[in-house]
């Protein structure tokens, strides 16, 4: 199951509105194209056919995932509880290495953050939800089975 929270699932909101927005600009590049003359060799024309179908997946999945995506309520979640938006601390304890993941539905895919965003249905975001401060949760990670203790909860 998909789990946003109430900001991702604004974003993802916000983005659908743009990308239908953005047919009727296509749309006239194509039709700007047409008007140039022979299609077989016309770049602009075949540009733009392209943009628009990657326009129309994008809207496609974004409509789907909206469709199907849980939005979060994060109102009643117990204090100490992992959830998404929580940062969690984290202890590797093959490693002894500590460090920040933020809970997340969708990952922005930015990596200036001081955490790493770690998604709601990854290994290590399933094996968190709804863990506490003090558990200890085993994870299968490509370089095997890891431990992870959680020292702290950031909301």
């Amino acid at each position: 199951m998909d789990y946003l929270t109430e900001a991702e699932h604004t974003k993802l909101s916000e983005e659908l509105k743009h990308l239908i927005s953005e047919r009727l600009v296509i749309s006239d590049r194509i039709g700007t194209a047409r008007e140039l003359g022979d299609l077989k060799e016309n770049a602009d024309y075949h540009a733009a056919k392209d943009d628009q179908a990657h326009n129309e997946r994008k809207i496609k999945d974004l409509k789907h995932r909206l469709a199907n995506a849980t939005v979060a309520n994060t109102e009643h979640v117990p204090d100490g509880v992992v959830f998404l938006g929580s940062i969690v601390r984290l202890k590797n304890l093959t490693t002894e290495r500590e460090g920040k993941y933020m809970l997340v539905g969708e990952s922005t895919g930015s990596f200036d953050l001081d955490y790493m965003e770690v998604t709601s249905n990854s290994e290590l975001g399933m094996s968190i939800l709804k863990a506490r401060v003090g558990d200890t949760v085993g994870v299968n990670l490509p370089a095997g089975r890891t431990e992870f203790e959680i020292l702290s909860i950031e909301d």
